[in-house]
């Protein structure tokens, strides 16, 4: 359960630490593909804690959703078109939505947790 948490915390501090930058023209790509490749971890967290986690699934989303953001914003710049701005708004609230879940989950699991010094103390 703590294992995708654990790499986005590691991803977090490598891309602090690494001297890596994207140049200016790519960012509206790795943008997209970024929230695309978060919204599907939220994703593959959420279905774990609901015990449906399946990994061909997690990973083609992965790395499916993200290729699919950065075609569609791709195409979008060859258009002139901000098609984009759908991936955001899809990839954004789904987001969103997963987290929800996940916290909702996990504030559930601790209500049921017995507390174990009101236990002893009888």
């Amino acid at each position: 359960m703590w294992l995708p948490l654990l790499g986005i915390i590691i991803g977090i501090v490598l891309g602090m630490v690494l001297p890596f930058s994207v140049p200016v023209a790519y960012s509206s790509y790795m943008s997209v593909a970024l929230l695309a490749a978060l919204d599907s971890v939220f994703g593959g967290i959420k279905s774990h804690l609901e015990d449906q986690f399946e990994t061909d699934v997690f990973l083609t989303g992965f790395f499916g959703n993200a290729v699919l953001a950065a075609g569609l914003t791709y195409i979008g710049d060859r258009l002139d078109v901000p098609i984009y701005l759908a991936a955001i708004f899809v990839f954004g609230s789904r987001l969103f939505q997963n987290f929800a879940l996940i916290r909702r989950y996990l504030l559930q699991r601790l209500k049921k947790k017995p507390n174990t010094a009101t236990n002893n103390e009888e």
